[in-house]
């Protein structure tokens, strides 16, 4: 799945737009890495977002196409 619809559908970001936009200026890096917004994300990768000041950095626990918001939150976990 796309870094940005990831982002989306866990509900870490709202809008994909807003996601394609903090990837674009290098805010989100997988594994360490800088990332474009239609950077692949596996199982596993952990992914840091600085917002502003503070950084969130989390780990893919599994990949859903559809999250409803109460399965939103299992698609990641905080580190």
């Amino acid at each position: 799945m796309r870094i940005d619809k990831f982002l989306k559908n866990s509900r870490i970001i709202k809008r994909r737009t807003v996601a394609k936009e903090a990837c674009e200026l290098g805010k989100v890096s997988i594994n360490g890495k800088c990332v474009k917004a239609g950077s692949e994300v596996a199982v596993g990768d952990e992914i840091e977002i600085v917002f502003g000041a503070k950084t969130m950095k989390i780990k893919v626990e599994k990949i859903l196409e559809h999250a409803p918001k109460d399965d939103a939150e299992t698609m990641y976990s905080i580190i």
